[in-house]
């Protein structure tokens, strides 16, 4: 019984995720929650509180979920910064896809800009996220300068916050609906900033 509660929670997570990404926390109605989870109204109260609780989680599920992504990404190849790469091209990609998730824009940051003068501790949560993923690429590059991937002047910080700002704009470009090959052209860009910091071998 408790494994079959887990289940249900997780996919009713995965369904706020699609509707908060979508919409964000103000666009969304508790009648289009009780809608995309299928849940009434009483229910949903038990199993996460409120409306903000809901969100909260899946905020923080959508951001575990990118992580599980990198990491699944990067043990197809030997070198960190082919596969950083090669991941920066992706997100480019499925930017450049209107049909490839229920928005194009990163839900992490569209919760930023949304909640940064309206609901401060959602604010707090998205900025919090944001700086743990940025700390998370820093520790791969110092991983790939370790190994030599990488020049040894490098600052891993400073690199780490370019291409999370790189990552947040392509995003957010993804938005204006512009051509595929404009999108995959940006990711190439984007890739080519790691070209300047790597090792020439």
């Amino acid at each position: 019984m408790a494994r079959h509660a887990r289940y249900d929670r997780k996919t009713a997570l995965g369904k706020a995720v699609g509707l908060f990404w979508e919409k964000g926390y103000h666009g969304s109605s508790m009648k289009q929650i009780e809608q995309a989870l299928d849940m009434r109204p009483g229910s949903i109260y038990a199993a996460f509180g409120s409306k903000d609780g809901l969100f909260s989680e899946a905020l923080a599920a959508y951001a575990e979920e990118g992580g599980r992504e990198l990491s699944a990404h990067l043990k197809d190849y030997d070198s960190i910064v082919d596969g950083l790469q090669d991941y920066l091209r992706g997100i480019a990609c499925r930017c450049g896809d209107e049909n490839a998730v229920p928005s194009r824009a990163c839900m992490i940051v569209k919760t930023l800009l949304e909640s940064s003068n309206t609901h401060s501790a959602l604010a707090a949560q998205a900025n919090s996220i944001l700086a743990a993923i940025e700390q998370s690429i820093a520790e791969l590059l110092e991983k790939a300068k370790a190994r030599g991937e990488l020049v040894q002047s490098v600052d891993c910080g400073r690199l780490a916050r370019l291409l999370q700002a790189q990552i947040m704009g392509l995003k957010s470009m993804g938005e204006r609906s512009l051509d595929p090959q404009a999108m995959q052209d940006l990711g190439d860009d984007m890739a080519a900033i790691l070209d300047g910091v790597r090792t020439q071998h």
